[in-house]
């Protein structure tokens, strides 16, 4: 499949969108200038991109939730439960697996069987299935902007259906929803069909409606370094600029380390707004999203909220524009909504404690450039594999190990980078594998490491890995040997 990083000429938008609005039945609801027209009508405090540049400019940190459940009326209990028990500043709408495998049958199916048995018998809501006028009844019944969420490698007609039902900002990207969630599924494809998602969110920019484009941050969830992270989130960025967005939030997933942390989410702005600068995208706002740790959870829910309040501090010590929130359930499964309301409060809580306090730390600088010189790397890297084309270099970064995302079930993943943490809890790479890093950033990792190797009286080996990741879940961030 041949891809490059251009606009999608207008003539074969078109004719795709066509394709992709026949592939179920609620796609002949679509109507883009009905649909532009809802936008322009909805009440301002319910447009997710004017909420994200008002925080930003407020140095304001808010607090979302993951949600979403099969039934329409179940789904909208929930999402006013969260906005008037939980506080929340944005709501999501998290997509179920079917809808996510284009499985629009059983998604179906499921719906029917979640209200004969009277509980829901799929892990999140079926936009496609629910049609536009289903989505607006959702977005109707609260006052604050909703996101879809999903982890869709082809999202195109749930795109389509969601943006004419009211929804204001979409997560996800042609590297983020692949690499994490697919196996067999070639980037090319997915890049290409989320070519398709930016070149419609550019459409409504163009007809004078911005809605919010959210690459997914976290990857794999479990340690993962952050300039693996930054330099999906920055391609993806500049992927959704060529094709008209205009309104990004670039995100980043909890490692731990509060010096690392706030790090990242500082260098990760300043570099995805470097980037879109240098590339000529000079009009895109950008804003960030910090996601509570997505690894294994204490099953006590006393340990949970300690977590949770440890990324809620990050969040507003970073100055994230935003943080996903977590919940005390996360040990045992879905939680219930007073639970998820729980973890919005322990969240808006802390946030707000923190709001006028500003963190200084003596390695904060240091920390910065280091994720500024390891990120650079990748990205530059990519774009000489594409010969200047960032759509060719990323899929060539990825053959060649260059963007090699840890953990990851996709075949196209080289899988040869290992991560693990040094002795303060950061995480460092303990195999480099095929990334393009200089000399001295290779020293810098191994000499991390190899001090921790020295305190725990063990060699470096792929155990460390084994114990840091099951290490939260036990109540400690690094993974010590047992005495």
């Amino acid at each position: 499949m041949d891809i490059q990083n251009k606009r999608i000429p207008d003539d074969e938008f078109a004719r795709l969108r066509q394709e992709v609005l026949a592939q179920w039945p609620t796609g002949a609801g679509v109507d883009l200038q009905e649909a532009v027209d809802y936008h322009k009508a909805m009440p301002e405090e319910c447009i997710f991109s004017k909420k994200l540049v008002a925080a930003k400019a407020a140095h304001k940190t808010l607090v979302q939730p993951r949600a979403g459940v099969p039934v329409i009326e179940e789904h909208i209990k929930l999402m006013q439960y969260l906005e008037k028990e939980g506080e929340a500043d944005l709501l999501p709408t998290t997509i179920d697996s079917y809808t996510r495998q284009n499985r629009y049958e059983e998604a179906e199916n499921g719906i029917k069987e979640s209200i004969r048995l009277g509980r829901a018998m799929l892990n999140g809501f079926p936009a496609v299935n629910h049609g536009v006028a289903g989505c607006r009844r959702v977005i109707e019944s609260v006052h604050t902007p909703l996101q879809v969420r999903h982890g869709t490698p082809d999202a195109r007609l749930l795109t389509e259906i969601t943006y004419a039902g009211g929804f204001t900002s979409y997560e996800g990207g042609g590297i983020s929803y692949n690499l994490p969630y697919c196996k067999n599924i070639p980037m090319e494809r997915t890049i290409r069909d989320w070519q398709y998602v930016d070149r419609l969110t550019g459409l409504y920019e163009e007809m004078g409606v911005s809605i919010n484009r959210e690459p997914y941050g976290p990857l794999t969830g479990t340690l993962v370094p952050p300039c693996i992270s930054h330099a999906a989130a920055i391609i993806e960025a500049l992927l959704a600029a060529e094709q008209g967005v205009k309104n990004i939030t670039v995100g980043y997933g909890q490692c731990g380390n509060l010096v690392q942390d706030i790090a990242a989410i500082r260098v990760l702005e300043q570099l995805t707004d470097e980037y879109l600068q240098k590339y000529g995208h000079n009009d895109v706002v950008v804003t960030t999203v910090l996601h509570q740790w997505m690894g294994g959870f204490p099953a006590d829910e006393a340990k949970a909220f300690g977590v949770i309040a440890t990324g809620s501090l990050i969040a507003a010590l970073s100055g994230a524009t935003k943080v996903i929130v977590k919940s005390p359930h996360e040990a045992v499964g879905i939680p219930t909504m007073e639970a998820n309301a729980q973890g919005l409060r322990c969240t808006k809580q802390v946030v707000n404690m923190m709001a006028d306090q500003a963190f200084h730390d003596s390695h904060l600088a240091e920390e910065m450039e280091i994720i500024r010189q390891e990120t650079r790397c990748i990205v530059d890297k990519c774009f000489e594999l594409g010969q200047g084309d960032i759509a060719i270099g990323v899929c060539r970064g990825v053959e060649a190990g260059v963007l090699d995302v840890p953990f990851a079930p996709c075949r196209a993943n080289a899988g040869l980078m290992l991560p693990c943490r040094d002795n303060d809890g950061a995480v460092r790479i303990l195999n480099t594998g095929h990334l393009p890093f200089t000399q001295d950033l290779k020293d810098f990792h191994a000499a991390k490491i190899a001090e921790r190797a020295k305190f725990e009286h063990r060699a470096a080996s792929f155990q460390m890995v084994i114990d840091d990741v099951y290490a939260i879940g036990k109540g400690r961030l690094v993974g010590r040997p047992r005495n």
